[in-house]
């Protein structure tokens, strides 16, 4: 017997279109779809949040990114994102740290952005993507202690558009080493159930994909 059902499942689904094309048709009928199935949010490019949130009203939280993909904006950029976000109606941020800045060494740089884009959102959930496909092992797990010492809620895996999504072995090292106070998102090549319950039972509260819903539908 599986320990997790479809509905435990949704309920811990970001569910998530981010592509470029993406258009409001497409857009609104995630909406609709996470209202329908109960998802813990759906995750959307800022440009529709304004848009999504009159959709929606209160009966969804809406999630964006910021410093999306690349995460190479000067953390000033950053913070007027996330002012702009919680203006047009986000409850939830995703932020992309500077990954230059990790390879630098340059982890205190890394904690006082991330702590000046949690003091833009104003209480709102703060995600922190630190793109695990383009680090090493000891940069994840500084990275752990870095998300946890700036006050984030979740330590997030991936965005998806680069060279890997979420692994096992990455959210069991989250798991292992963030601070109490911090959750884990995996996000990125969440391809079916088992793939979810596996990430769920690993530590993960949050799913960031776009299949688990459509996987839905079709049952």
């Amino acid at each position: 017997m599986n320990e997790y059902n479809l509905t435990d499942i949704l309920a811990a689904c970001d569910h998530t279109l981010l592509k470029q094309e993406a258009s409001w048709e497409q857009i609104r009928e995630i909406c609709m779809d996470g209202m329908e199935y109960h998802t813990a949010s759906v995750c959307i490019p800022p440009a529709f949040v304004r848009r999504a949130r009159e959709l929606v009203k209160d009966q969804l939280a809406i999630c964006t990114v910021i410093g999306f993909p690349n995460g190479y904006q000067t953390t000033a950029v950053k913070v007027f994102e996330t002012t702009d976000a919680i203006a047009n109606g986000a409850d939830e941020i995703d932020m992309v740290i500077n990954i230059g800045w990790v390879k630098e060494g340059r982890f205190r740089d890394v904690q006082k952005e991330i702590e000046a884009v949690r003091e833009a959102c104003r209480g709102r959930i703060l995600k922190v993507i630190i793109e695990t496909c383009l680090l090493t092992k000891e940069e994840k797990i500084e990275l752990c202690h870095v998300v946890t010492d700036a006050g984030a809620d979740f330590i997030k895996t991936s965005t998806g558009f680069s060279t890997g999504g979420a692994t096992r072995e990455d959210v069991a090292l989250f798991a292992e080493h963030v601070g109490g106070g911090v959750a884990i998102k995996a996000a990125g090549g969440i391809a079916d159930l088992k793939d979810a319950e596996d990430f769920l039972k690993l530590g993960a509260t949050r799913l960031g994909t776009s299949r688990l819903v459509k996987i839905a539908k079709e049952m």
